[in-house]
């Protein structure tokens, strides 16, 4: 049987007395090795069962096709299971978008780099041309679709043409200074992930540190999260925060607002192309 390092079995069904042995005791069957196990429920009596299951697969005695098939009749079925089933071999082909603000995008590439995100970086779409040099440093594609007025729709076309050539399968916003229209989200539904600053109270317009600072904010905060129709408001993956004071300049605040948005969504790319997620309704479910 063909060798995988790891799989990873992805579930969401009605939560019930059996889920647990019932996955564990197919896999061993068929000569699994189970190295992680997480579960979830939302309520015991009648909630909602969540579960992210990784497993080594050199000693399968079935093919991938017919494990598939298999799981499904014998347990999937019985329990009304959602599920899904991916390789860590086969990386996922990632787009990074970015506009001029270059700190999540470096981010993002020196992991890359590193080995730290297990992702095929496809290519990096900007409708700025400052980022070439950098880029293409790290032997990735760059290309310039300019967003002009009146012409959006152009560009948006543009641009999923680029990424349909690609087989992109996850849209990054490094921060992407566009808001993309509801048929180009509906696209990738729940496949694009942005990244934001988040404050307390809100500040919405031109130059939000500003506002801050001069409203006395004490803590900054970032958030990444999967883009819906409705603007920053789709399931938010994972955020953080920084205390600041009244010692802090705006610039001060900015940069460590920054820092937040590097680390923010490197984690919330990582934990989706390691298959981590699982969403319910516009919340997730994030197994780290």
């Amino acid at each position: 049987m063909e060798a995988v390092q790891e799989a990873r079995l992805l579930i969401t069904c009605p939560d019930r007395p059996g889920i647990v042995a019932a996955v564990s005791g197919f896999l061993y069957a068929h000569g699994a090795n189970i190295t992680d196990l997480q579960q979830h429920s939302t309520d015991p009596e009648g909630g909602v069962f969540f579960m992210r299951l990784a497993f080594t697969t050199p000693h399968l005695d079935l093919s991938r096709p017919a494990l598939e098939k298999a799981f499904q009749e014998v347990v999937a079925a019985r329990f009304g299971m959602e599920w899904r089933l991916a390789y860590a071999s086969e990386r996922k082909r990632v787009a990074l978008l970015v506009s001029k603000p270059a700190h999540a995008l470096l981010e993002l590439l020196w992991r890359y780099r590193v080995g730290e995100l297990p992702m095929d970086l496809r290519l990096v779409i900007s409708n700025h041309p400052d980022h070439r040099e950098e880029v293409e440093r790290f032997g990735i594609p760059y290309h310039h679709v300019p967003v002009e007025a009146g012409r959006k729709e152009e560009a948006e076309e543009e641009i999923l043409a680029l990424l349909e050539a690609e087989g992109i399968e996850l849209v990054v916003l490094a921060r992407y200074m566009q808001i993309l229209s509801p048929r180009f989200v509906a696209r990738y539904p729940m496949r694009i992930i942005n990244i934001h600053h988040s404050f307390l109270p809100a500040f919405a317009g031109a130059n939000p540190y500003r506002q801050a600072y001069e409203r006395g904010v004490k803590l900054i905060g970032a958030t990444a999260h999967y883009v819906t129709e409705e603007l920053d408001a789709g399931p938010i993956i994972e955020q953080d925060v920084v205390r600041v004071s009244h010692r802090h300049s705006v610039a001060e605040m900015r940069r460590l607002g920054q820092e937040l948005e590097r680390t923010v969504l490197a984690r919330a790319v990582r934990w989706h192309l390691e298959d981590r997620i699982l969403i319910h309704g516009n919340k997730t479910v994030v197994f780290v």
